[in-house]
């Protein structure tokens, strides 16, 4: 079973098992919101019912300064597009290119690994985007920050606890595309 993890503000942060909000609970970090109705953790002498929603009690800090080097994070810097061709790419058809082959001496960094098309990848090969005759759209950058639509953001699913419906409900709605 998991627990969701609200901010001081409300806003969904985290799934965690209970375990840990057992924990956080008991530390004095975090307020409980929700409970499972059918659900306990038990000791010898007390049984309390198990965490479904918890909040932090205080503001949470702020991670350090700059944005993590991660595909995820390439992906979004890049606007979701191959940078060789500029065809739009769904995550699970997204390559990690980069633009000096490692081969060569290039380095797994911001300043060197752009998305690129499956096709794209292949046409580019073990060699630079010049030899290659492929020119990149844009010169691939440490980002300062990702776009402020681009956050994680918890939907309410299928199979998720009613409790944590209320929580991220709201959130659905602002994150839904819209028809014209």
């Amino acid at each position: 079973m998991e627990t969701l993890v609200l901010s001081q503000s409300y806003e969904p942060v985290a799934r965690i098992p209970w375990q840990r909000a057992v924990m956080l609970i008991f530390q004095g970090k975090v307020e409980v919101v929700e409970e499972y109705e059918d659900r306990f953790v038990r000791s010898v002498t007390v049984a309390v019912r198990m965490p479904s929603v918890i909040r932090f009690i205080r503001g949470l800090r702020k991670g350090p300064k700059g944005v993590k080097f991660s595909r995820e994070n390439v992906y979004l810097r890049d606007n979701c597009r191959c940078q060789y061709c500029g065809v739009k790419v769904s995550r699970p058809e997204a390559t990690y290119d980069h633009v000096l082959p490692r081969a060569q001496g290039g380095k797994t960094c911001w300043e060197n690994v752009v998305i690129a098309c499956v096709p794209c990848n292949q046409k580019k090969g073990n060699r630079t985007p010049e030899v290659a005759r492929m020119a990149l759209r844009s010169t691939p950058v440490k980002p300062k920050r990702l776009p402020e639509a681009m956050h994680l953001t918890f939907m309410f699913e299928k199979g998720m606890p009613v409790s944590w419906a209320k929580f991220l409900g709201d959130m659905a709605y602002w994150h839904v595309e819209l028809e014209e």
